[in-house]
């Protein structure tokens, strides 16, 4: 069970947990762990792992059908989820900024030919 904020920050700085997270708001009723680890990229056995850690933190809720899981965010999740996506939005925002050349006369006092 993750208890430290180093152990959160290990977790969800990592892109295969963010797009789990991504993955899981796309399905707002509920989401199969199969759908889920075909979206995200990742193996089964991996998915079910992060779920899993998901669920301990209070974040994912699992509902058994039959033999079929759902799972789905809880307030929790959904908010973290949420804060994901706007920063991610951000970054979005900012990539254009990154592909523009700096002005002719940075790059001439850089000694950098045009």
């Amino acid at each position: 069970m993750i208890t430290t904020k180093a152990e959160l920050e290990e977790l969800f700085l990592r892109r295969k947990p963010v797009k789990l997270l991504m993955a899981l708001r796309l399905h707002p009723s509920a989401a199969y762990i199969s759908t889920l680890s075909k979206e995200t990229d990742c193996t089964y056995s991996h998915t079910v792992k992060l779920l899993e850690e998901f669920h301990a933190l209070g974040l994912v809720e699992f509902e058994k059908s039959g033999r079929v899981k759902y799972i789905k965010l809880t307030p929790d999740g959904e908010e973290l989820a949420a804060n994901f996506e706007a920063v991610l939005r951000k970054f979005s925002k900012l990539q254009p900024k990154l592909d523009k050349k700096p002005p002719a006369p940075y790059l001439a006092k850089k000694g950098i030919a045009q």
